[in-house]
Formats: C-alpha cells, sequence, structure tokens
C-alpha cells in the first residue's frame, strides 16, 4: 500500500460531478455549438451511478450509486438529449418505504446485527452499462438482473430474466463476435461452489446458457474478452470472505481481500467445446477492462489495462469523497496466453495511466493498432481521468487529446465514418463533465484530426453524474 498523499486542488473540481442527478427528463433538444457531421445518427447510450445518497445517509463508493442511463440522439445535425434513474425494484421499495432497506457494496445493511445474518444479497443498482439487443435496451450491473427500459424515453419497464434464462447474476460487459452472430456474456452464482454461468445471446433473438464452470472461489470477475474461437477470463486473487458477510460483519466491498498467494487464474473457454476450458494459474495481478483479444496461431493475444493489486477498489471509492493521497494505477498490457502449454507472457505497452479501453467495431477480435482510452494527464492521478488518448499498441506511441482545464471526458466510443471500416477513420463520442461550468456535454471529434479538438458539443442544461460505460446505436 502506497503512503497517502494530500488530494490535489483540482480535486474539488471534478468532485462535483458526484452530487446527485438534478433532474430527469425524456429526449430535449440540447444547444449545439460546432458542426455535427450529417451523416452522424443514432443514438449514444450511457449508464453510471447518479444518486450518492440514500435518505441523508451518503453513500460510501462510487459503485454504491443508483443508476441513470444517458442518451443523446443525433439526426440531421442536431441533437436530442434524455437521462432518467433506472427504477430497480428495490429504489421503488426503498422511495415508498422512506427509509434505506438493503445493503449496497459498500453499505451495510441497515437492519440490526442480527437481523444481518444470511444477507449476501445487495441492491440492484443497475448502474454500470447498457446492452441493446433484439431491439431492447438494458440497463446492466453485474451483481443483478438486467433492468429493460423504454428506447423512446427511457422510462423503466423492468427486470427481465429472458424467458427464464437467468437465475442469478448477468455481467455488465457482453461482448459480441460479429462472426457468431450472437453476443456472449456470464454471471456468477455464489454458494457452497462458486459457479461461472457463460450465455450466449443470438442476433435472431435466441438466448441460451452454454456452460457452467467452477471458479477457484468467491472471487470479483468483472469483465472477459472474446475472439472469434475462445472466451478468456483472467480470475485475480480476489476474495470474499463468506462467513464474515453472512455474519453481516462488514459490507460486500470491504470483504473482498487480496490475496496474492492464490495466483491469478487463466481461463480459456474453446466456444465449440465450452465445458473443457483450458486453465493455469500464472503470477498475480488484476484487472477491470480489456480493450481486445485476437488469434494467433495456437496463441491469443489479449490487451487489457493491468494492476499490481487491488487497490484500485479503494481509489474507486474515494471518488465520492472528493480524491484522495492514493494514485490510480492501472497501465495497458499486453498478454499472450499459450493456452496448451499453460503459459502467459505479459508486457507493458504504455506506462501511463488509463483506462476504459475501447476499439473501432471493425476490430473487434481481430489483429488491430488502435485502442482508444480514458487517460490521466501527468501527475493528475489521483484526479478523475482528463484527457483523452489514441495508443498505438504495436508500437505503444500514444497520441493523447488535451481538453480544455475542468473537463473530464468519459469513455471513448468510436464511430466508423459512412462507408469506411479503417479503424482510425470515423468519430470519437465522448460525454464531458465540465466542472467550471457544472455541466455535461457530448464532444464529437475527428479521429483523424485529433489535435482541432471537438468539432462539436451539444449541451445538457445540468450536469450528468460521471458514467462508465455505454454504446452507440446507429440509426437504421
Amino acid at each position: 500500500m502506497q503512503a497517502a498523499i494530500p488530494p490535489s486542488p483540482s480535486s474539488q473540481g471534478w468532485s462535483r460531478a458526484f452530487q446527485d442527478l438534478p433532474r430527469e427528463h425524456g429526449f430535449e433538444p440540447l444547444r449545439v455549438e460546432g458542426t455535427i457531421p450529417a451523416e452522424l445518427r443514432g443514438t449514444l447510450y450511457r449508464n453510471g451511478p447518479s444518486l450518492f445518497s440514500s435518505f441523508g445517509e451518503s453513500y460510501r463508493h462510487w459503485f454504491d450509486g443508483d443508476g441513470a442511463v444517458s442518451a443523446v440522439r443525433l439526426e440531421g445535425g442536431k441533437a436530442e438529449g434524455a437521462v432518467r434513474l433506472v427504477q430497480t425494484q428495490e429504489l421503488v421499495a426503498e422511495r415508498a418505504a422512506g427509509r434505506r432497506l438493503y445493503a449496497n457494496y459498500c453499505m451495510p445493511h441497515p437492519g440490526s446485527l442480527l437481523g444481518r445474518i444470511g444477507q449476501m444479497r445487495s441492491k440492484n443498482v443497475a448502474n454500470t452499462s447498457v446492452m441493446v439487443w433484439n431491439d431492447r435496451l438494458f440497463a446492466l450491473y453485474e451483481a443483478g438482473i438486467p433492468v429493460e427500459l423504454s428506447m423512446e424515453d427511457l422510462s423503466t419497464i423492468g427486470e427481465t430474466t429472458f424467458d427464464g434464462l437467468l437465475s442469478a447474476a448477468f455481467s455488465a460487459h457482453p461482448h459480441r463476435i460479429p462472426s457468431r452472430r450472437a453476443s456472449y456474456n456470464f454471471g456468477m452464482r455464489f454458494g457452497r461452489h462458486t459457479l461461472l454461468d457463460l450465455f450466449e445471446l443470438r442476433d435472431d433473438g435466441g438466448a441460451r446458457r452454454i456452460a457452467s464452470l467452477p471458479l477457484p472461489g468467491p472471487t470479483l470477475l468483472h469483465d472477459f474478452i472474446a475472439t472469434e474461437r475462445h472466451l478468456i477470463f483472467f480470475v485475480s486473487p480476489v476474495r470474499l470472505r463468506v462467513m464474515r458477510q453472512l455474519l453481516g460483519v462488514g459490507t460486500v466491498g470491504e470483504n473482498f481481500v487480496w490475496r496474492p498467494e492464490l495466483g491469478t487464474e487463466v481461463l480459456v473457454v474453446p466456444l465449440d467445446e465450452p465445458e473443457r476450458p483450458f486453465r493455469f494459474q500464472v503470477d498475480p495481478f488484476f484487472q477491470w477492462h480489456f480493450a481486445n483479444a485476437f488469434e494467433q496461431g495456437e496463441s491469443i493475444v489479449v490487451d487489457l489495462v493491468r494492476y499490481p493489486d487491488f487497490e484500485t477498489n479503494l481509489w474507486l471509492g474515494d471518488r465520492v469523497r472528493g480524491g484522495s493521497g492514493r494514485e490510480a494505477r492501472g497501465t495497458f498490457h499486453r498478454a499472450i496466453v499459450d493456452p496448451r502449454r499453460s503459459v502467459l507472457r505479459m508486457e507493458e505497452r504504455w506506462s501511463e495511466s488509463c483506462e476504459f479501453p475501447r476499439v473501432a467495431p471493425s476490430a473487434t477480435g481481430k489483429p488491430y493498432r488502435f485502442a482508444w482510452l480514458g487517460a490521466h494527464a501527468p501527475g493528475s492521478r489521483r484526479d478523475l481521468y482528463d484527457q483523452l488518448a489514441r495508443l498505438d499498441v504495436e508500437s505503444g506511441e500514444a497520441r493523447r487529446v488535451e481538453l480544455p482545464a475542468g473537463h473530464y471526458p468519459s469513455e471513448p466510443i468510436f464511430v466508423h465514418k459512412a462507408g469506411s471500416a479503417a479503424e482510425d477513420d470515423g468519430w470519437i463520442l465522448t460525454l464531458v463533465y465540465d466542472a467550471r461550468a457544472h455541466q455535461s456535454h457530448l464532444a464529437i471529434l475527428d479521429s483523424k484530426r485529433l489535435d482541432d479538438g471537438p468539432i462539436a458539443r451539444a449541451y445538457f442544461d445540468h450536469h450528468v453524474p460521471f458514467t462508465f460505460h455505454g454504446g452507440w446505436l446507429g440509426a437504421k
């Protein structure tokens, strides 16, 4: 654990992004500066924690916040925006009761110690990402069931189990494999044994569980990555202290502990034989997110943001309290996995602090060159990500996009220009929080003219709390 350093002065600006969403609304016109390309037609959906207290009690971690989905719809050079809280069953019940009823990631169950015993279930805050599948929109949270939303105005329709397919959680990070015309995802079931359920959601609307695999223990598994033939998981040595959780001692976030002596398990699942995975142990590391992966002979290339340990959990919790002395320590790495020989080789490709990696849709699951990331400017690792970066994953050279002071971008989303599949020929979309104006806007950048900065901005008349993940749905 590194020594604490006083918060930087700039943290006082971005910390206002963690104030509650001031109002909800359906689609309404947004003020536009610059020129939105006429060919850019579709909707950007984003999801993130947007309530940071419950009945006068402040949440303790970024992950605790109740989710809100925002959307910016572009058509004919104009922009409309909408944002609404996801009305989960738990949020509705709490508001009806006028008090907090459930445990969150770092919020204890509000009942007596005796009443907490046996309480493993936390609130579904639906705050992490979105998925559009079968012309339906869902808010996702890895410890809960998907919540369907109206694509017309983002109002909540309700939880879905996909006709009984889901019995427990469904991760917030599904990955589509275009050649298989299907998306894949996972969920975890905690019990006497921890099980990893693997799901296939076909483009034609069919859904099924393709395997249930044992995990080495009750762990935290946030994301995975897919190639045309494999699903790849890096199971870090984070373990839940189940007995403490069952006895009501501590919270889920507090009861996840780093056990480096256990190592990280590499789990490679062949999609044609999902019940026969390759699995082996390597030295410990942690990751939240993957950038991309592809086949290379008998090996698999996997790109990710790697952390040396689980202290990132504390850094994330500090965001809702305006920062701390901890620094973000995730950097971009390339792993070469040889599943048949049980070998993993890893090297750092960019040493700067970064997160939320994305690639162009045409590059998914294939050899590629560019990753798009949120990044820290030098010396700002204790704050929110304040830059975007385009990383050449082959050379390790990065091109930074410097935004005006006090502007904090979200995960960059790449949208191809009409008729082009080149991974550096498109638009970069990011939802930006402007700390000075206490306001949020969609920024649109030309991927070939990054030095020009945003070519257009579409402004909400209020701030949208900083979002985690989202996606683009092009107009039909």
